[in-house]
């Protein structure tokens, strides 16, 4: 795997874009230049499809790309439907365009809740002045169950696994073709404990994105705010062999330079792990 800045869309590419990779909230300004303040959304590139996982505020900027592109089509995965996770959907261009065909998928919020329902209800008034009604038959919303395992297409799979967060969030790992990327934001765990719902679903992975809100002395002072890391990624990563970790889902407190020191003491831990920045691009 290495990072790329040529972007290759063959039959056998497998390709990771972040767009976004701030949790909680967007921090614009001078101190979040280099690694971006838009909250969580990676594009997936491979055999031929897209698939867009989160739809934060890194979602508007990913459609104003695919704009450009005439008609598009992709399956957008959600983790969950925090406000950080779905906020970009109200600004994402091309889900406006008839002809476009968008699948969005969640598995954290049956019984009580469909996907439609709880977009609906983010894009109606007094929140916002469009509804969801404007996105039109080209938008498809599919509700499953975490631990399913989603058939994306005859060469494309996702298998699923219940995360640690409060109302629910869902893991995933594409597979395609022998290859295998995780994302797994946004997750708990509890010292001394090991999940082995993330160590089987993340088992053997060639890249693995990570939930690192925090560092351990920070989740102590916030055990119940679910989201863990940047030593439990590694120390999960080497109990589940797995490649590179990036780690994601940055403190809204963090600056540029703090995130390279990060990087820095992550990777002398364990090489290959890098912090993820807005833009990056890697070739699997």
């Amino acid at each position: 795997m290495s990072d790329t800045s040529t972007e290759r869309t063959d039959d056998t590419s497998f390709i990771v874009r972040f767009w976004g990779v701030r949790g909680s909230v967007p921090t614009p300004g001078p101190d979040t230049v280099r690694y971006g303040g838009n909250t969580s959304c990676v594009e997936v590139l491979c055999g031929g499809r897209r698939l867009i996982i989160d739809g934060g505020t890194g979602l508007r900027v990913l459609g104003q790309k695919m704009a450009k592109e005439g008609r598009v089509q992709a399956d957008i995965l959600l983790s969950h439907t925090h406000l950080d996770h779905i906020e970009g959907f109200p600004f994402f261009v091309p889900a406006f365009v008839s002809g476009n065909q968008f699948r969005i998928w969640a598995g954290h919020l049956l019984p009580a809740a469909t996907l439609e329902e709880t977009l609906g209800r983010l894009m109606s008034a007094p929140l916002f002045p469009v509804p969801l009604e404007a996105f039109g038959p080209q938008v498809e919303y599919i509700d499953f169950r975490a631990g399913d395992r989603l058939v994306l297409s005859n060469r494309l799979t996702a298998r699923t696994a219940m995360l640690d967060h409060p109302n629910d969030a869902v893991g995933y790992r594409i597979e395609f073709e022998g290859r295998s990327v995780c994302y797994i934001s946004d997750t708990a765990h509890r010292p001394g404990e090991t999940n082995r719902n993330i160590v089987g679903l993340i088992e053997g992975a060639d890249l693995v994105i990570y939930d690192s809100m925090f560092n351990e002395s920070e989740f102590a002072q916030r055990p119940h705010w679910g989201h863990s890391t940047w030593e439990e990624a590694i120390r999960l990563a080497e109990l589940a062999h797995v490649k590179r970790v990036a780690l994601f889902h940055h403190d809204p407190a963090r600056t540029d330079d703090d995130l390279d020191e990060l990087g820095r003491i992550a990777d002398a831990r364990h090489p290959g792990t890098f912090v993820a920045r807005e833009g990056q691009t890697l070739a699997l």
